[in-house]
């Protein structure tokens, strides 16, 4: 398995990270023992997780993803041969993480939210501690392409960035987290962070985690040139789009068990011309010899701005399809001919 640097820092991440999110809901904790297992024995030594998961949030499951990363190292003993990425809310009126109130980016927050993390995880510190969304109201994913509202709407307590990056400093301090990264962000909000912490208040961004595949390759437009001048880390996520680029949703189907089927949640890639954009991928898949999962998965992995794509599995083959991207011949034919069907759709799933 390939390793790549994390932005600026000593950091080698595989080119593959592990996605958590279904588990403790969609999976049991057998099952993320087997995937984690699997995926560090082809040579991963990445794990993403969030405080949020699992996915949907609701009180009743959050932190149980936490919970069984933290197991499976403490049954492993291999703490130190694994990154561990975790991730703090943004804004959110979600009450259940905070003891009944929502959450903020702020001082108190942020510290109740590593010390929960740190306890159910097992651990004394995680190597990349991200801002799973912003503060900021600006429409949801990664690199918005329309505002609803102009000028755009602001929360009137809206947290200074400058203010979260000192409670950061902090923690990084007290050896709680090595580095940090923001999630869901815009260059906007990226070229804040490294200014504030270019006038020394508080420690650099290392990554960034957006969504990125296919049909949504939003990131090239702004954030690509921001991250490669500064030196900030693309963590794909979503390189299957929710599985809807693996075709079992094409012509409106919902194959039972499929998270978008269980729980109603696939609207990002429902969008008009998703189906269509979709299905003419997955006819360029299969005219290269390649099914349309691992064609999406090694379009990700291929893309030279990428330093790590993060996959997710319900089941082990989904698992065993996203692992074997890594060794599929990415051509400068295949290149041209995604590039000439997203000149023609642009990213109907942003």
């Amino acid at each position: 398995m390939e390793m790549r640097r994390l932005g600026r820092t000593d950091l080698s991440v595989s080119r593959i990270c592990l996605g958590t999110m279904t588990w403790g809901q969609q999976n049991t904790e057998a099952q993320g023992f087997e995937q984690m297992d699997a995926a560090f024995a082809a040579g991963v030594n990445f794990l993403d997780t969030a405080e949020l998961y699992s996915i949907p949030p609701k009180p009743e499951t959050q932190g149980s993803t936490e919970r069984i990363v933290g197991n499976w190292l403490k049954a492993r003993g291999n703490r130190d041969k694994v990154v561990v990425a975790t991730k703090v809310v943004g804004r959110t009126v979600m009450d259940w993480f905070r003891g009944g109130r929502p959450s903020k980016l702020v001082r108190a927050d942020i510290c109740d939210a590593i010390d929960k993390s740190l306890t159910r995880l097992g651990t004394d510190y995680v190597d990349l501690y991200q801002l799973h969304f912003p503060e900021r109201k600006i429409p949801w994913g990664a690199n918005p392409t329309r505002y609803g509202t102009w000028p755009a709407e602001r929360h009137e307590d809206e947290t200074p960035i400058e203010e979260t990056l000192g409670v950061l400093d902090e923690l990084v301090k007290l050896g709680k987290i090595r580095h940090f990264g923001v999630s869901n962000e815009s260059s906007w909000g990226v070229m804040r962070f490294v200014a504030e912490a270019d006038k020394g208040i508080g420690p650099r961004v290392v990554s960034i985690q957006n969504a990125y595949n296919l049909v949504n390759r939003t990131f090239e437009v702004n954030l690509a040139e921001v991250c490669e001048r500064e030196d900030v880390a693309l963590l794909a996520y979503s390189p299957l789009g929710q599985g809807y680029l693996t075709g079992k949703y094409d012509n409106g189907a919902k194959p039972e068990g499929a998270r978008s089927t269980l729980f109603n949640r696939g609207q990002r890639y429902e969008t008009p011309n998703a189906a269509e954009t979709i299905a003419e991928y997955s006819k360029l898949a299969r005219s290269f010899g390649v099914e349309p999962a691992l064609f999406a998965a090694a379009f990700v992995l291929n893309q030279n701005f990428v330093a790590s794509s993060i996959i997710g599995a319900t089941k082990m083959w989904h698992l065993e399809t996203a692992l074997a991207a890594a060794d599929v011949k990415w051509t400068e034919e295949m290149q041209k001919a995604v590039d000439a069907i997203h000149q023609r759709t642009g990213n109907p799933c942003p």
